[in-house]
């Protein structure tokens, strides 16, 4: 499968990542897709006539060939969702994205990974405790992720440098670009000791709808996000809300009921939607980070939650040995079609893995 026609599904106008899985999933790598027939991209769930058409008649490729000499000539690396080095906590996301560009110098995959986030008008009591988060996390190998955004976000990227801690921004545009500009510097200091990633490709501006899209990747990526400040509404409770939906640990500092920037903090731990921090050392003991053993054991024993009875089903045969699909197919009895899909969602949730002869075993 060419990287040129990796980059170019997702350019196709109307594809988008759970379509872009299907497809995959149908016709098993992204170069069969632009030679398939229209009869046959039609029978794939979610494409009808008007994006077989686009399929058909993009300009994708040509496109994606731009992009990817750009990409080399700054050296860029694309992350295809099936790729080793793919954040695997993203990948278990249902919505992560098909391709992810990264430039930096940390692992996406590190041990332990935190999202940051809060309010773009962060007060000094916010920046205190970004101050905190850092000093207390220098000393348990962590990577912080955040938006590069103003206030809380940047000002985690910033006490995260100052206390060596590699950290990642997620960009809601291309990397041929950095926003709000005055943050490049930050940025540069990033790339060095971190760096940045983006499911966005070269050429997207800023625009507001792609910030939201942007905070799911935040959420996705980390084992935890940490609420610092927030108002009321705005994109770190949207982060907070998405990270609950994939099951994962979600924490947040009070403040004051008549602070304006702790209203959403306060919120979420009433509502129980994160637990409360008094302190960034809460966070260690609520981690079992100073008992390591404990919570990779609970974690390892637990199946995403959400798994449909076909998942489950699949995940049933496979709990003995490895099968090959005939056979799984066979013993769910599933259509190749349909078992397919499941397959390629169990794989990108990081429940199974693919191995050569058409097998799978459970991880």
């Amino acid at each position: 499968m060419t990287l040129i026609s990796k980059i170019a599904l997702t350019l196709i106008k109307g594809v988008g990542h759970v379509t872009a899985k299907n497809l995959l999933a149908t016709f098993g790598d992204a170069d069969s897709i632009f030679k398939a027939s229209k009869e046959a991209l039609m029978q794939v769930p979610g494409v009808g006539a008007g994006i077989a058409a686009q399929i058909l008649e993009t300009d994708a490729l040509e496109e994606a060939s731009r992009q990817l000499r750009f990409l080399e000539k700054h050296k860029i690396e694309t992350l295809f969702f099936k790729d080793d080095n793919y954040p695997r906590r993203l990948r278990e996301c249902p919505d992560a994205p098909i391709i992810l560009y990264y430039k930096g110098t940390a692992d996406l995959n590190h041990a332990r990974i935190v999202s940051i986030v809060g309010t773009r008008r962060a007060t000094e009591y916010g920046k205190m405790l970004c101050r905190q988060l850092a000093e207390t996390l220098r000393s348990y190998n962590v990577l912080v992720v955040s938006g590069l955004a103003y206030g809380i976000d940047i000002a985690a990227h910033k006490e995260s440098l100052a206390n060596e801690i590699p950290t990642i921004g997620v960009l809601g545009h291309g990397l041929d670009r950095i926003y709000p500009s005055m943050h490049k510097t930050i940025a540069q200091g990033m790339l060095r000791n971190g760096g940045l990633l983006t499911e966005f490709p070269l050429n997207t501006l800023p625009d507001r709808e792609n910030f939201p899209k942007r905070n799911r990747i935040i959420a996705g990526i980390a084992d935890v996000t940490i609420v610092v400040e927030a108002t009321s509404k705005g994109g770190a409770l949207i982060t907070a809300d998405i990270a609950g939906s994939y099951n994962r640990d979600v924490f947040a500092f009070p403040g004051r009921t008549t602070d304006e920037y702790s209203q959403g903090c306060n919120f979420l731990i009433k509502t129980n939607r994160a637990g409360l921090l008094n302190h960034a050392r809460d966070l260690v003991y609520y981690l079992g980070w100073d008992d390591p053993h404990r919570k990779s054991a609970e974690r390892q024993l637990k199946l995403p939650v959400g798994l449909s009875l076909e998942e489950l089903s699949i995940v049933q045969v496979l709990r003995d040995a490895p099968a090959m699909v005939d056979e799984i197919a066979i013993k769910t009895t599933l259509q190749q079609s349909k078992l397919a899909i499941h397959l390629l969602s169990l794989e990108m949730q990081g429940v199974l893995t693919s191995l050569p002869g058409n097998v799978y075993r459970l991880n």
